[in-house]
């Protein structure tokens, strides 16, 4: 049986992501002494909530090629096949699968596709809340994060450090947040 759970000013209904108030995020190490993070800029989302906040479903997709580390040059090498290859795989989608209440904090499980490989994963979910806009918009606000490894998904290259180690870390933290509103 599936618990029911209780969200003060929740819907239901379909919501689309408001990309002026959202952001999808990523960061990993960078020659073991630092973090490069990056944006995709361009990114779509779709919840359907059911009468049951576990019930909800999600399906998101994220531009290859907008991917944005405030570096041109790394940019472009990452679109390239030593990364994502966005000419051969141009979107990142994640579609889940479930949502649980785990002691009060939720989860989010899905498949994540990278590069063409599809792994199960599982954010992390925090509510932010639910309120009406100016423009009389009911939006509800979250922040998802999860960490994968990319080598799972592909995405392997590497270089050697003179001072050892390699260029680029393996885990990568992805945050989601999001501002989304409800549809009429």
């Amino acid at each position: 049986m599936t618990d029911t759970i209780e969200i003060p000013g929740y819907k239901v209904g379909t919501w689309t992501i408001d990309p002026s108030h959202s952001e999808v995020a990523f960061s990993v190490r960078h020659m073991l002494i630092s973090k490069v993070k990056g944006t995709f800029d361009t990114f779509t989302a779709t919840f359907v909530t059911g009468e049951n906040p576990l019930d909800t479903t999600v399906s998101a997709t994220a531009e290859v090629a907008s991917v944005n580390t405030n570096d041109k040059n790394r940019d472009g090498h990452l679109a390239t096949n030593d990364f994502f290859n966005a000419p051969e795989f141009p979107q990142i989608t994640f579609v889940s699968t479930g949502v649980r209440n785990v002691g009060g904090d939720y989860k989010v499980d899905g498949d994540l596709t990278i590069k063409g490989v599809t792994k199960p994963v599982t954010f992390d979910f925090e509510f932010g809340g639910f309120g009406t806009d100016a423009y009389g918009n009911y939006k509800g606000g979250f922040e998802a994060k999860t960490e994968i490894d990319r080598n799972d998904f592909g995405v392997n290259w590497n270089a050697a450090l003179e001072t050892g180690g390699v260029l680029v870390g393996d885990k990568v933290t992805i945050t989601i947040d999001v501002q989304a509103v409800l549809q009429p």
